[in-house]
């Protein structure tokens, strides 16, 4: 019988530098010779990538973008999530229902209680086994953005806006401590490294 595979999220506000860190995990898990899916939210399916580009483009109501991203994703968990883990493949996400909840809820102030009852509608039973937030300082990730490409609508935001994000993130963590590492982003690309294969090895 096929072992289920593991699920790892990386979330964090914008210019914490998760993309780069995602690249290493990949790499790391294929040093050890595990099977790894790279994927992303919102998008991560045919779909989902054209729903992606409405989503950070497009202004909207919030309880739209919402329910839009959990279409989007409901479409991720049947097309690629769901096979992958079945397979026994490790799947690492940029992203997943923890940044609904700090994006939405926190930035927009969609009421949690909606967002939860959709998680509970679309993923009742599945949660990632490794949740790693790269935690940074407002201001550092503001100034890290304003040296990015052409900003998204969410990366034009507010600081304040920042601030309700990151704060919904750190009590995500506190709330579920046994999945959740949180990774101090504001160290050398070094030392963000060693602590995110270090908490990498906790579910090998």
């Amino acid at each position: 019988m096929t072992m289920k595979g593991k699920f790892i999220t990386f979330e964090g506000v914008d210019g914490a530098g998760k993309s780069t860190h995602i690249d290493e995990v990949i790499s790391f898990l294929e040093s050890q010779k595990i099977a790894v899916k790279r994927t992303r939210e919102p998008g991560g399916t045919k779909l989902g990538e054209k729903l992606r580009e409405l989503l950070l483009h497009d202004e909207m109501d919030p309880e739209t973008e919402t329910l839009l991203m959990f279409a989007a994703r409901r479409q991720h968990i049947a097309e690629v999530i769901k096979p992958a883990l079945d397979e026994g493949v490790f799947v690492v996400s940029d992203r997943f229902t923890d940044a609904t909840y700090a994006y939405q809820y926190g930035g927009k102030q969609v009421a949690y209680s909606k967002i939860e009852a959709l998680e509970a509608w679309v993923h009742p039973d599945l949660k990632a086994d490794l949740t790693l937030l790269f935690d940074l300082p407002v201001e550092i990730s503001i100034a890290r953005l304003k040296n990015n490409r052409a900003p998204d609508k969410f990366e034009k935001e507010s600081e304040a806006f920042f601030n309700r994000l990151r704060n919904v993130y750190l009590d995500l963590a506190r709330q579920h401590p046994n999945r959740y590492r949180i990774i101090n982003a504001n160290q050398t690309i070094e030392s963000v490294s060693h602590d995110v294969i270090e908490a990498i090895r906790t579910i090998l």
